[in-house]
């Protein structure tokens, strides 16, 4: 049922870019850099260059008191060199006072609050996770104003040309920071650091990892148009490439406006950013009643993107026919999809599917 869905649609293979399907880990690491070329040029923009001078300022919370402690709690400030000026923001990194390596999550949330309604701190505590986490606004501002923060030094002496980079770019460029600091952490396990966002931020995670390799998996989480469902296959209730550009058009690259109305013709198809991970993790999870995220279209993305983890020798997305749109974990393959109950909401399940997929 799913393939023939995806058959269908007339779902584009990221291993068909350059016209001949290719079946090998060497033909596609030729061709990965055009599956990126075309996320980039197409939807999101180039992300800006590595910064330069990069320092972190380290300070302790809590003396040690954590989540009685049994956590490190640290404030940490991110001070860099971006086009010639200093660029500067926060971030919180808490890990387990008890152990030795630990897997790492880097969370883009929309608040900076330690813990937080999106964040259950001591609960990522206790199952043996660090978590580091900024407050997407203390990078830039979501809305259209590409003075502030980040945006205004990279535009400082220009405009934005058809491929430059739109917040969501800017804000996976923060994550990328905050990678830099957990590189020169002894107790981060850095085989384990993963990516995670919610919504927009779960666009963010996504694109993340797709560019930086060194994220071990991404999680994104209600994401839906533009970021983990597919643009083709849409109903009424979904949201289309035309809604999320008359509302938040400065998330992506100027580019992307050739696509208003063309959610069923696009050249690309947002499982690419999960075949861009491949052969790392990616996670997604879905709520039944967030139609505007389109969960059918979640679950079919999960499904075309499994032919880049094959080539891996690796499984991809494990499911059963019967599976779909079903509240239930399916984390058998590098590819896992936490379908549950609910609305739009980076919930308490959710994070219990994303340690059950990343333990």
């Amino acid at each position: 049922m799913i393939k023939k869905m995806l058959e269908e649609l007339n779902v584009p293979s990221p291993l068909e870019i350059c016209g001949e399907k290719v079946k090998s880990v060497e033909e596609w690491k030729k061709i990965r850099p055009l599956v990126l070329k075309s996320m980039l040029e197409n939807e999101y923009g180039y992300l800006p260059e590595e910064p330069k001078n990069i320092e972190f300022n380290v300070t302790e919370n809590e003396n040690g008191r954590f989540c009685a402690s049994k956590a490190k709690y640290y404030t940490v400030e991110v001070s860099c060199t971006v086009n010639g000026e200093n660029f500067t923001f926060p971030f919180s990194y808490v890990y387990p006072s008890k152990g030795d390596k630990f897997k790492t999550f880097v969370v883009i949330n929309f608040r900076p609050d330690i813990p937080d309604k999106y964040i259950p701190t001591e609960e990522i505590i206790d199952n043996g996770f660090g978590c580091a986490s900024f407050f997407y606004k203390d990078v830039t501002s979501d809305d259209g104003d590409f003075s502030d923060g980040l945006a205004g030094l990279i535009y400082k002496d220009s405009e934005r040309s058809e491929y430059s980079c739109g917040k969501i770019a800017m804000w996976a460029w923060a994550a990328m920071r905050v990678m830099d600091f957990l590189q020169t952490r002894n107790e981060v396990d850095k085989e384990n650091i993963y990516v995670a966002g919610h919504s927009r931020l779960g666009k963010t995670a996504l694109l993340t990892a797709a560019v930086d390799t060194r994220f071990s998996g991404a999680h994104s989480n209600c994401a839906g148009c533009s970021g983990d469902s597919l643009n083709r296959g849409k109903v009424d209730g979904n949201e289309f490439i035309g809604d999320i550009l008359d509302r938040f058009d400065y998330w992506f690259c100027e580019n992307y406006k050739n696509y208003r109305d063309r959610d069923n013709e696009t050249p690309f198809e947002q499982h690419f950013l999960h075949a861009l991970i491949a052969p790392r993790k990616v996670h997604i999870s879905s709520a039944l009643e967030d139609v505007w995220a389109g969960p059918e279209l979640q679950f079919l993305c999960c499904a075309a993107a499994s032919e880049v983890f094959e080539i891996y020798g690796e499984k991809g997305f494990v499911y059963n026919d019967s599976d779909f749109l079903k509240p239930k974990y399916l984390h058998e393959g590098r590819v896992g999809l936490c379908t549950r109950e609910g609305t739009h909401y980076f919930s308490r399940d959710d994070w219990h599917g994303i340690f059950d997929f990343f333990k």
